[in-house]
């Protein structure tokens, strides 16, 4: 499980990336030298719903919506447990037909390109399936781990420390 969250946050991490770089590149192209990079607008938003899909599978695992807690911290641990099987089961209720419809949408495609380049925009639907389908996924891990009471897996994995590679409990 820790190697699918680990791809999982670096192929989020890589295609936030992608699409900083995209944006820098181009405005330093067209500053300087008034020039543009071919399908740079194409090529960030479809970057970037990649990116929001693969993100949204990280924030469903995690539990780590933007949330208001006004009734989960008033309740008590089994209560608490109890309100995070249901707003999972509610979220898997909205990610599982997501999923399947940018399936569809992938299936639909057909030979749609970017605006300069021609570059099949399939391809990018088909990163961002996977994104949402994984999201589906960790979703159902999610609602198995807390009927387990097992809530120690569902916490980020610690970042390792850069200066001594150890791993920080914190």
């Amino acid at each position: 499980m820790k190697k699918l969250l680990s791809a999982t946050e670096t192929v989020a991490a890589f295609f936030l990336l992608a699409i900083a770089l995209l944006a820098a590149g181009n405005v330093l192209l067209r500053d300087l030298f008034s020039m543009s990079i071919p399908d740079w607008y194409d090529g960030s938003r479809l970057l970037q719903g990649i990116a929001l899909f693969w993100g949204v599978a990280l924030a469903t695992y995690y539990g780590s919506h933007i949330c208001v807690d006004i009734v989960w911290e008033h309740l008590k641990d089994n209560g608490r447990r109890a309100l995070d099987v249901i707003a999972t089961v509610v979220t898997l209720a909205f990610l599982a037909p997501l999923a399947w419809m940018v399936w569809v949408k992938v299936g639909n495609t057909g030979t749609q390109g970017t605006m300069d380049l021609r570059l099949p925009m399939v391809w990018f639907y088909a990163v961002a399936a996977v994104g949402m389908t994984v999201a589906a996924l960790l979703c159902v891990v999610r609602i198995v781990r807390l009927l387990q009471r097992d809530e120690a897996s569902l916490r980020p994995v610690p970042i390792a420390n850069a200066e001594s590679g150890d791993f920080d409990g914190s």
